[in-house]
């Protein structure tokens, strides 16, 4: 058997545990979303702190000042708190998010509030039931052609569309559609790959 290098070990290493520390991470990131969804449904509230949580995001990809002060755990908690308090007023944030994000900074998981959000904003869409898609297209679309792509795709699901329109000039022609985890290519770049390769492996 090939002796097994030291590097090569190491590198396997830390891929194997830079994956678990993802997992572990979304999976916090998840329980902190479960915990605000549950009680947003008991005071039907879920929408409006959703949206709350993203205006918090926004604002820390738009400030890396804000973000770091957040995040940094060389600032003491009641600093922090001052900054969350501060943002929940500029924003108007509701109690329940401001006390939500203050326990955030006390358990230093700031820096997870994006991936919470995100998390957040999936449990939301199956509380609501509905379902988000994204309409990659050449060019812009009309209202009345995302509003049959909105038809079609809610036909197909079964659930409320949330739809996102996006234009990629390099797709030449037709749309990519992007529903939940699921890809629906019909663009015309895509047709002339698969034709390409068909003829690579047709018999001379």
């Amino acid at each position: 058997m090939d002796p097994v290098c030291p590097n090569v070990l190491g590198s396997r290493a830390f891929r194997v545990f830079a994956g678990a520390a993802d997992l572990i991470a979304s999976s916090v990131a998840r329980r902190y979303a479960r915990a605000l969804l549950s009680l947003g449904v008991e005071e039907g509230r879920f929408e409006q702190y959703g949206d709350e949580l993203e205006s918090v995001v926004a604002a820390m990809k738009q400030s890396g000042e804000l973000r770091f002060m957040l995040v940094n755990p060389g600032y003491t908690p009641q600093q922090r708190h001052a900054v969350v308090d501060a943002v929940a007023g500029a924003l108007k944030l509701s109690a329940v998010t401001l006390n939500f994000l203050r326990l955030l900074v006390d358990r230093q998981r700031m820096g997870a509030l994006a991936e919470i959000a995100r998390l957040y904003r999936a449990l939301v869409d199956r509380q609501a039931g509905r379902i988000r898609a994204t309409v990659t297209s050449a060019g812009p679309l009309s209202e009345h052609e995302l509003e049959r792509l909105r038809e079609a795709i809610a036909r197909t699901t079964g659930r409320a569309v949330v739809l996102e329109s996006k234009t990629d000039p390099s797709l030449i022609g037709g749309v990519v559609a992007q529903v939940g985890p699921t890809m629906l290519d019909g663009s015309l770049r895509t047709q002339l790959e698969r034709m390409r390769q068909e003829l690579k492996r047709a018999p001379l």
